[in-house]
């Protein structure tokens, strides 16, 4: 993938936190609040958004180390993207309370092999 391409994705990424930031704290937030997730979601959005946004510095000045940015990549759909799930539907608790951990591993090896990286 170009560094263009990397970067048109982290945006991406950032403009779906933002949005779903926003239809949860006004379109969700009595649903969420009902069901005790309101703070299950704004834990996906926080997440999501603070590595949406180290996915562009990246893309910007680290085209070479795409493990990072995969990894990273890959826990916000794993971590956020479960809890997303769960916060809007109940039944789902049950089977995707073992993949939230999972992005939790995603973004703690993005950030250590950013540490332990030949080349950045």
């Amino acid at each position: 993938m170009s560094r263009v391409t990397l970067l048109r994705l982290a945006a991406a990424f950032c403009f779906l936190a933002v949005a779903l930031g926003a239809f949860g704290a006004h379109a969700l937030k009595a649903k969420l609040e009902m069901n005790g997730m309101l703070d299950v979601w704004n834990k996906a959005v926080l997440y999501h958004f603070l590595h949406a946004v180290a996915l562009v510095a990246l893309a910007l000045f680290a085209a070479g180390n795409r493990a990072t940015y995969f990894l990273l990549a890959a826990g916000i759909v794993l971590f956020s993207g479960s809890l997303y799930t769960m916060a809007l539907i109940p039944h789902s608790r049950d089977w995707l309370g073992a993949i939230t951990p999972l992005g939790g591993l995603c973004f703690l090896a993005g950030w250590a092999w950013l540490v332990i990286a030949p080349k950045l």
